[in-house]
């Protein structure tokens, strides 16, 4: 648990400087009558958005792949 605890009147006062703490990677807990109630941590950092089409002749799917199971297989999936 983090070192600075902030009752919630004084974390009210002083939100914005907690924010600035928080996304320079520091745990803020913000209490309530002594007791904490909430931590306030910075986000993760943005990942690398996903570009699709990286697997094109990599992967290659059934003419039947979307074909009906066989009973007996079927069955096994249903438990019966």
């Amino acid at each position: 648990m983090s070192d600075v605890i902030y009752n919630l009147y004084e974390a009210k006062t002083s939100l914005s400087k907690l924010v600035e703490r928080a996304t320079r990677g520091e745990e803020i807990i913000i209490a309530k009558a002594g007791k904490p109630m909430a931590k306030l941590v910075p986000l993760p950092k943005a990942q690398t958005p996903r570009r699709p089409g990286g697997w094109e002749g990599r992967v290659v799917i059934s003419e039947d792949f979307d074909a009906p199971l066989p009973d007996d297989l079927l069955d096994a999936f249903e438990g019966k």
